[in-house]
């Protein structure tokens, strides 16, 4: 018998197997698997949180009834009817019978509370109020602002989105309608400003400029040691005066008392008795040269800032040194006095901003967005905001916190200086001798301005060290290297029609940072 058994390779063997399987289960292979149940529900529960998990916890109103999405598949929260809980039974005088001439019956004597779930889906099908809306928006001046795309999303924190969609009335698509991308407003339409009179007589750099309260004249510091004061009207000299045995850096016309303040790179500040031409006053504590200073506008008190990281609040009677605001790790180039809060604002080559408490003598705020030295710092005359100036560029930001309002890029040089006017137009004076004009709200660069140096120079002693508006606001005033102090004004004859904005919407978008 075991000479007829057939012997097999084992390929065989394997193929009759699959085969034998193959047409045991031959009648089934069209058929579908069978749903399990409890996969089945997991998959769903899977699914549901995945795209739905936003408005899972939202119930739907439909025939009377609360109904939860998903509460078939998904046993998260069971939202029973909470009238049958005893303690949401009220008995009152507050019942009301059926109909009219219908007396209360015991099943209508008892005054049942909505539930939660008819509550939410109340609240569903009413619009948000406007006070709520406001109340859920968060940073919503520094968005109003910055109007960039996105902007919205980024200032809302993740919580706020559901009560955004119930607001909005609780409608998907009114959450995923796609919005407008922001346009830049048109910038204000400002004449150019020309080149007015060239003042020639120091005989150095000429380093800072102040007007006098009265816009009769004006002052100016230089490389060559002295002072100067020029009448404005003419642009005549007027005086000098010598006492400085450095560069004089920084001068400031009091509007409280008849002196004049001055710092240098000589370590000294001093304070000018306008009526005997003489100094009065030293104040002595900085370590190194003095590179600006600025009086307060409503009390008697000096602020200087120094290559020593400090800056120094002075009385300006008894010489006391009040506060030495220290926490910049470089040289601090420019401080900026106001009457509110902060009341000092410093910039410094640390590429740091800080904004201080004149009364603790503390850093109220350090702002860190600069990635240059910041040389220039001006106050706007009438909005509560400021500008600095760095050589990666100039940025807008608002008080008192120091929020960032926005960038103005283009100015490709070190800033040396800055000036703005109560037109809205800023002025942005540079190291290569460059003057850009900027429209202040928008951002707008309107004008160039690279003037000649002085005959007798060289091209590179090409720089703007300085500028100011005079107090009517019609004049600009630029120190330069070339050692000329020149004098701008509106072009009266330029038009808008002559003068027209190049304004290109898509270009000009403001960067976050």
């Amino acid at each position: 018998m075991t000479e007829d058994v057939q012997k097999h390779s084992v390929h065989t063997l394997v193929f009759r197997s699959l085969k034998r399987s193959h047409d045991m289960f031959v009648a089934d292979h069209a058929k579908p698997v069978a749903l399990d149940e409890q996969s089945h529900k997991v998959k769903m529960a899977a699914k549901l949180r995945a795209d739905y998990g936003a408005v899972l916890h939202m119930p739907v109103l439909k025939e009377g009834k609360d109904r939860v999405l998903g509460s078939d598949m998904l046993s998260i929260q069971n939202y029973s009817q909470s009238g049958d809980d005893p303690e949401y039974l009220v008995t009152g005088t507050h019942a009301y019978p059926s109909g009219p001439g219908v007396a209360l019956t015991a099943d209508t004597q008892l005054h049942r509370l909505p539930s939660e779930g008819g509550v939410h889906a109340l609240a569903l099908t009413l619009p948000g109020s406007q006070a709520r809306q406001d109340a859920s928006r968060t940073a919503a001046g520094v968005g109003d602002i910055n109007r960039h795309a996105g902007g919205a999303e980024r200032s809302m924190p993740p919580h706020s989105h559901a009560m955004s969609l119930m607001e909005g009335g609780g409608t998907k698509n009114s959450a995923l309608a796609a919005r407008k991308a922001p346009t830049m407003p048109k910038p204000q339409w400002h004449p150019p400003w020309k080149l007015f009179r060239v003042i020639s007589g120091h005989l150095g750099w000429v380093r800072s400029i102040a007007v006098e309260p009265g816009n009769q004249w004006f002052v100016t510091g230089s490389a060559d040691r002295t002072i100067k004061i020029w009448d404005l009207a003419s642009g005549k000299l007027k005086l000098s005066l010598t006492g400085h045995i450095s560069t004089v850096r920084g001068v400031a016309v009091s509007t409280r008392s008849p002196y004049l303040f001055s710092c240098g790179e000589d370590k000294q500040v001093k304070c000018w008795d306008l009526e005997y031409n003489k100094v009065i006053r030293h104040y002595h504590g900085h370590l190194s040269a003095v590179y600006g200073l600025d009086l307060h506008p409503t009390i008697d008190v000096l602020v200087t800032c120094s290559r020593d990281a400090t800056a120094r609040v002075w009385d300006i009677r008894t010489k006391a040194n009040v506060h030495t605001l220290s926490g910049h790790t470089n040289t601090v180039a420019t401080v900026k006095c106001q009457a509110a809060e902060p009341q000092i604002i410093t910039g410094s080559h640390d590429s740091t901003i800080r904004l201080w408490d004149l009364i603790a003598g503390k850093t109220r705020a350090t702002l860190t967005n600069h990635k240059k030295s910041v040389r220039a710092v001006v106050l706007h005359p009438r909005q509560y905001t400021f500008a600095s100036g760095s050589a990666d560029n100039i940025k807008q930001w608002k008080f008192p916190e120091g929020n960032f309002i926005q960038n103005l890029s283009g100015h490709s040089a070190i800033v040396n200086t800055l000036a703005v006017n109560s037109d809205g137009v800023l002025v942005s004076g540079a190291d290569n001798g460059t003057i850009h004009m900027w429209d202040w709200r928008t951002g707008y660069n309107f004008q160039r301005i690279h003037a000649a140096v002085q005959p007798g120079s060289l091209d590179s002693e090409s720089g703007i060290f300085a500028c100011m508006f005079d107090h009517s606001e019609s004049r600009l005033i630029t120190a330069e290297a070339d050692k000329t102090i020149k004098v701008y004004r509106e072009d009266d004859t330029a038009t808008e029609e002559s003068h027209p904005v190049n304004w290109k919407p898509e270009i000009l978008k403001r960067k976050r940072f």
